[in-house]
């Protein structure tokens, strides 16, 4: 995939057929070799790191102005701070191991470089320059090619949104979980979404329902009328839309039952978004057992003088916490809740996986967590939000 972007991309062709050691890594341009000027008057070589603007499979220009720098700081000959690109910002890790030293600053006009050719040559030129006053053999041209970084990304594209964020590392918290949504209706849909867009390994969908037109009005994107007259199965559905953006999204199309209860071993995490209570009690248990901590998602939405009442719930359950499930989950099939025939909801549906998918996170140390509630509920007519076992309380 990066040397695609290399190939399909103008700017980073240039730098490649200029002889610039680059590579792409993690969504960020590293320009490797790097002459600069320590503030002994000592030749050294370091590293210039800047995320990439992308769409779709090249650059795009107007990028921004600021640079990661691995290195000392550059000084001028005589061993002084190189001032035009003073900037306080201290160092941070970019990705894996990866650390930056500090981030340069050198704004041009009108405010961004034309393109990544024009930013690295020209912070080179600002860097390198006292290095070869001192020594006019030194140069960042070493025609060295760099070896792509792997594409065992789950990703189908670089995830430029997380370098752009600066927040690589805290992402990369979310990689190694295979991940099960039981249950894809509104709720479960919008959870699908948002885990679509992490780097979790695995993504296992269970529902064995058909995608018909009712479900368009409360699942995240706009089916055509032809999709809609397809009539396939709701995972397929969702798997070839979300597969458009990245992998290893396995479909299974059949309702959840004791005997399938199986499939879930070796999972990491459950979302668990149906509203069969039977079934429910089962998951959970055998969950429990196996020691897969989950989420559990339910909304209670009743109609009153024309207006929708209710709340939202998201109750956490673990091996290691689970007494307050009973109180907090139904597990009756309770057939007369509005939520079964009014379609209308699905900033409902999209709240109550947001609730859970940050809960989720949380856990994984993405979010901090100073409550650590195992169960919260949002009631809609007040916006108050209540959370109940909170642990150590």
């Amino acid at each position: 995939m990066s040397q695609e972007l290399v190939s399909r991309s103008p700017d980073l062709k240039r730098l490649q057929d200029e002889e610039y050691e680059i590579e792409i890594k993690r969504g960020f341009l590293l320009v490797h070799h790097v002459p600069y000027v320590n503030a002994n008057k000592e030749v050294k070589y370091g590293i210039l790191a800047s995320d990439l603007k992308l769409a779709n499979d090249r650059t795009v220009g107007n990028c921004a102005h600021t640079i990661h720098f691995k290195g000392e700081t550059p000084c001028d000959e005589e061993g002084k701070q190189l001032a035009p690109i003073y900037n306080p910002t201290l160092g941070s890790t970019l990705f894996d191991d990866f650390t930056v030293d500090r981030m340069f600053s050198a704004k041009p006009t009108p405010g961004y470089y034309d393109d990544y050719y024009h930013k690295i040559t020209t912070y080179i030129d600002l860097i390198s320059g006292p290095a070869m006053i001192l020594d006019n053999t030194v140069t960042a041209k070493t025609g060295r090619v760099r070896a792509s970084e792997d594409d065992n990304s789950v990703f189908n594209y670089i995830d430029s949104n997380s370098t752009r964020a600066n927040v690589t590392p805290v992402t990369d918290k979310l990689r190694g979980h295979k991940i099960a949504i039981i249950g894809l209706g509104g709720t479960g849909s919008y959870i699908l979404d948002f885990l679509a867009k992490t780097p979790v390994d695995e993504i296992h969908l269970f529902d064995g329902d058909t995608f018909l037109q009712h479900n368009a009005f409360r699942a995240p994107g706009a089916p055509s009328f032809e999709e809609l007259g397809a009539l396939k199965p709701k995972v397929e559905y969702l798997t070839e839309i979300y597969s458009r953006m990245r992998k290893n999204i396995v479909p299974h199309a059949f309702h959840m039952n004791v005997e399938k209860l199986p499939e879930l071993t070796g999972k990491t995490f459950v979302f668990i978004s149906i509203d069969k209570g039977a079934i429910k009690k089962a998951i959970i248990q055998f969950l429990i057992e196996q020691n897969i901590p989950f989420i559990d998602v339910g909304m209670g939405i009743e109609k009153v003088n024309d207006y929708l009442l209710g709340s939202v719930r998201t109750t956490v359950g673990t091996a290691q916490k689970n007494n307050h499930l009973a109180d907090c989950i139904s597990f009756a099939d309770d057939e007369n809740d509005e939520y079964n025939s009014n379609i209308q909801i699905s900033e409902l549906n999209a709240l109550n996986a947001s609730f859970a998918v940050i809960k989720w996170k949380k856990m994984c140390g993405f979010y901090h967590d100073t409550e650590q509630e195992h169960n919260s509920l949002f009631t809609i007519s007040s916006s108050h939000l209540l959370n109940e076992d909170i642990t150590g309380a």
